[in-house]
């Protein structure tokens, strides 16, 4: 019976010690606008910009001034870049901390325009409020206004007699 009993204490602490690992090993959620089927690639190169995006960080890499920085945004010059339609180079080839070493070689092979295989991004881009959205949601909060007033009128006791 001691030995049941030990051998199962052992396969559970070996089974739970897997489990452990597994978790531990998973890397950064790709961001919507990434590349849909690439969820264990690290990098991304942005050959329009000239930007790395480390997908474990979440954050931008870029040369800035001869000194790479990482930043959660795009430097301002590029802040009204649209990730979404712009290409994405998935870069398979590299694992460490420092996409950049191979820049010159990247700059090479994927320069600004560069079109590979059609890519479709992980999640829809998100839609911008414009003017009818504006309207259409002033609306729906003069809907919920009169709803609640009504409400508020049906909880109360009415005196029908003049």
């Amino acid at each position: 019976m001691k030995k049941l009993v030990f051998a199962s204490v052992l396969f559970m602490s070996v089974f739970f010690a897997h489990a452990q690992v597994s978790i531990n090993v998973n890397i950064g959620t790709p961001p919507s606008w990434g590349p849909e089927g690439n969820d264990d690639s690290r990098y991304y190169y942005l050959p329009d910009i000239d930007v790395y995006y480390d997908v474990n960080q979440s954050v931008f890499i870029y040369d800035n001034s001869g000194k790479w920085v990482r930043e959660k945004r795009l430097p301002s010059k590029y802040r009204q870049y649209d990730l979404y339609s712009g290409y994405k180079v998935v870069l398979n080839d590299y694992r460490g901390d420092a996409p950049y070493s191979y820049h010159t070689k990247h700059r090479a092979s994927y320069p600004k325009g560069y079109k590979g295989q059609p890519q479709k991004n992980r999640g829809e881009k998100p839609v911008k409020n414009n003017k009818s959205q504006g309207k259409q949601k002033s609306e729906n909060k003069n809907k919920n206004n009169s709803q609640k007033q009504t409400n508020k009128d049906h909880g109360r006791p009415h005196n029908d007699r003049h």
